[in-house]
């Protein structure tokens, strides 16, 4: 855990991000999970033994890990944001029956052509979110 401690401070330190407790706890947490939790749920695991966050707290250290590029927020449901350590490139499952999300791989598409959009928009990037029943729910 010594060695996961200090990669996060380093990563943090890198970004120019001051190292607060806070910061540090929200990182570590978000870089534990694939499940993209919302900032409530981050704010619930952090105060599972004994309150010591926030909610505004959490949601200005989410603000300032993806202000950095450390997160990034993830919208698949209206109305619901979502948080992500993993900033590679990559696309997301979403089951419309448990709400699992599970990151599918940038190649998991062949080819999307952005040729086909009109004239006047210059496509930045994309993602692709994938919505149907996952082998649970089935």
């Amino acid at each position: 855990m010594k060695k996961e401690a200090n990669t996060i401070v380093n990563t943090l330190k890198a970004k120019k991000l001051r190292v607060t407790p806070q910061r540090f706890a929200v990182y570590a947490n978000l870089l534990e999970r694939t499940d993209h939790p919302t900032a409530e749920q981050i704010l619930s695991d952090l105060n599972q033994n004994a309150p010591t966050s926030s909610q505004a707290t959490v949601y200005s250290a989410l603000q300032a890990l993806r202000e950095v590029g450390l997160v990034r927020e993830v919208l698949l449901e209206p109305g619901i944001c979502r948080y992500d350590a993993n900033i590679e490139a990559h696309h997301h499952f979403r089951c419309r029956c448990c709400g699992v999300i599970e990151d599918l791989p940038w190649d998991t598409f062949e080819s999307i052509n952005l040729k086909g959009l009109r004239q006047g928009i210059k496509a930045e990037r994309y993602e692709v979110i994938v919505e149907g029943i996952c082998d649970r729910c089935e």
